[in-house]
C-alpha cells in the first residue's frame, strides 16, 4: 500500500480512536493498522468483507470494533461468528493480557484469522473453525461476544453451554428493539449501550446480558 494511503489510514484511526476516548499507544496503532492492511490484501483474494475501501475499514472495521472497549472486562472471551477476525482480533491487539478465542464455521475466514495471529505475533489469540453448537463445554467464557453472527436470541441459546455462570455476553448491534423479546427466559438483558463510532453513519450499540431469571 502506498506509503500516502498509510499515513492516511493512521490519521483516521488515530482521530477516531482519540474521538472514542481510547488510550493506544502507537505500537499497537501500527498493528491495527497492520491487521488492516492484511485485510485489505487477503479481501482480493477471499472475499472477506463486502467494504474493499481501506479508509471506509478504518471505521466500519477498526473504529466499530474500539467502540466496544470500554464496556468490557478482563477475561477469556469467544468471538463468535468471528469472519475476518471482528472484534476479536481487535480486542486481542489492544488487550495482550486478554484471552481471545475466535469461532467462526467459514475455513476461508479461519485460515485468514490464523495468519493475521501467526502475521501479527498475537500469543494471546487462537482461532477454530466449527459450528459453535459442536464446540466442547469443557471450557467456559467470561465473556462471549459476537458482530455479525446472529439475531439476539439465538445468539444467547446456541452459546449458553460456553457460558461461565458469571460471565456476561455482548452483543454488537444496530437497533435491537425488535430482538428482545426472543431473549430466552434463562438469560437477562442487564442493559442496552448506545455507540457513537467515528465515520460511522448508522445507529450502534451494545447489548449486555448475562445467565439467569431477571429479579422482580
Amino acid at each position: 500500500m502506498p506509503n500516502n494511503n498509510q499515513t492516511a489510514l493512521h490519521a483516521g484511526l488515530h482521530r477516531g480512536i482519540a474521538e472514542l476516548g481510547l488510550s493506544v499507544d502507537s505500537d499497537t496503532e501500527q498493528k491495527l493498522i497492520d491487521y488492516l492492511q492484511l485485510l485489505v490484501k487477503w479481501n482480493k483474494v477471499y472475499n472477506l468483507t463486502a467494504i474493499r475501501d481501506p479508509q471506509q475499514m478504518v471505521s466500519y472495521h477498526l473504529l466499530d470494533s474500539l467502540a466496544v472497549l470500554p464496556h468490557l472486562q478482563a477475561g477469556r472471551w469467544l468471538d463468535v461468528g468471528c469472519g475476518a477476525g471482528l472484534p476479536g482480533l481487535v480486542l486481542a491487539i489492544c488487550r495482550p493480557d486478554w484471552s481471545v478465542t475466535l469461532l467462526d464455521s467459514n475455513s476461508k475466514k479461519t485460515g485468514f484469522v490464523q495468519q493475521a495471529i501467526i502475521e501479527l505475533g498475537l500469543h494471546n489469540a487462537q482461532v477454530r473453525c466449527a459450528r459453535v453448537e459442536d464446540v466442547d463445554a469443557s471450557q467456559k467464557y467470561s465473556g462471549i461476544i459476537s458482530r455479525a453472527f446472529t439475531e439476539l436470541g439465538d445468539f444467547l441459546r446456541v452459546t449458553r453451554h460456553l457460558m461461565a455462570d458469571d460471565g456476561h455476553w455482548v452483543a454488537m448491534k444496530g437497533l435491537p428493539d425488535k430482538e428482545l423479546p426472543g431473549v430466552p427466559k434463562d438469560c437477562t438483558v442487564l442493559k442496552i449501550i448506545p455507540l457513537k463510532v467515528p465515520g460511522l453513519d448508522a445507529a450502534r450499540c451494545l447489548v449486555i446480558a448475562k445467565p439467569g431469571e431477571p429479579h422482580d
